[in-house]
């Protein structure tokens, strides 16, 4: 049994700056970290699935290394279209994960019940992702390696489209020639990605192709097609992807913030749901 926490784009500024003059980037990406230690079971790690922070400059990595140590678990990263993969590399490399030659961070993760593959699909300079062939010819590689075993794939861009027309624009290109890749693998469990600022989940290339919202700000939910993206300050999230036999990988939506709760399911003594003489008897209690 695995437990995985997934935050993503948190687009982190330098301390005191907010991103794009409203989003408190620091105090949400704080208030995830403290919602993910307060889970009532820890996560066996937690994977951050890229816009890690909003300029790529080596203060704000500086800052999220600090916004991120009191996760007791380690932590994943792969970069997203707002990253710098350098200075990525200067403040993160030393973690030992992150390749430290060639051009991209791709790497595995192989000490959980479930394998996990990072994927990085950023085009320098540009919003759009892409799996070339040399990115494509590493993937199956690594899935080639091990053609039974249960695999999560994690990245930034989404290989698959969502309905948010302005946001499907800078998807990761090539998703059909991935698709094709995974075509056939039942040991798929999931594609996990960020970028969209959604929760979002699709049916693709014969697995699940899943988006988790934003622990910071979210794309408007419009369907319409449009070429313009703007955001809304709904309330922020993660998701936690259970991994465990026989059901495979289960995923949950956990919401950052402070709510009233939890409350028992009392019934009053006259609840009339179950009156009927044929229903089972009642305990003034549901479940």
């Amino acid at each position: 049994m695995t437990l995985i926490a997934q935050i993503t784009d948190m687009h982190i500024r330098p301390s005191g700056k907010k991103a794009y003059g409203v989003v408190d980037t620091e105090a949400m990406l704080r208030a995830a970290v403290s919602s993910i230690v307060a889970q009532p079971r820890q996560p066996d790690l937690v994977i951050a699935t890229g816009d890690l922070t909003d300029c790529g400059l080596i203060e704000e990595y500086e800052l999220l290394r600090d916004i991120l140590k009191p996760l007791p678990m380690p932590v994943y990263l792969i970069p997203g279209n707002h990253d710098r993969r350098q200075n990525l590399r200067l403040v993160f490399g030393g973690d030992g994960y992150l390749p430290m030659n060639g051009e991209f961070l791709h790497y595995t993760i192989e000490d959980h019940d479930l394998r996990l593959i990072g994927l990085d699909t950023v085009v320098a300079g540009k919003g759009h992702g892409e799996l070339d062939s040399s990115r494509l010819a590493w993937l199956k590689a690594r899935l080639d390696e091990q053609p039974e075993r249960p695999t999560l794939i994690f990245m930034h861009h989404p290989p698959f489209p969502t309905g948010l027309q302005h946001m499907d624009s800078i998807n990761c290109r090539d998703g059909a020639a991935m698709a094709e890749i995974l075509k056939g693998r039942s040991n798929i469990e999931r594609v996990v990605c960020g970028h969209h600022h959604r929760s979002i989940q699709i049916r693709w290339a014969g697995t699940v192709g899943s988006v988790a919202p934003s622990v910071a700000h979210q794309v408007v939910l419009d369907l319409q097609p449009h070429d313009d993206a703007t955001f809304t300050m709904e309330p922020p999230g993660y998701h936690m992807h259970l991994w465990e036999q026989p059901a495979g990988l289960i995923t949950h939506t956990a919401f950052i913030g402070q709510f009233a709760g939890p409350y028992p399911f009392l019934l009053d003594p006259d609840y009339p749901a179950f009156d009927d003489k044929d229903a089972a008897p009642m305990t003034h209690r549901a479940s």
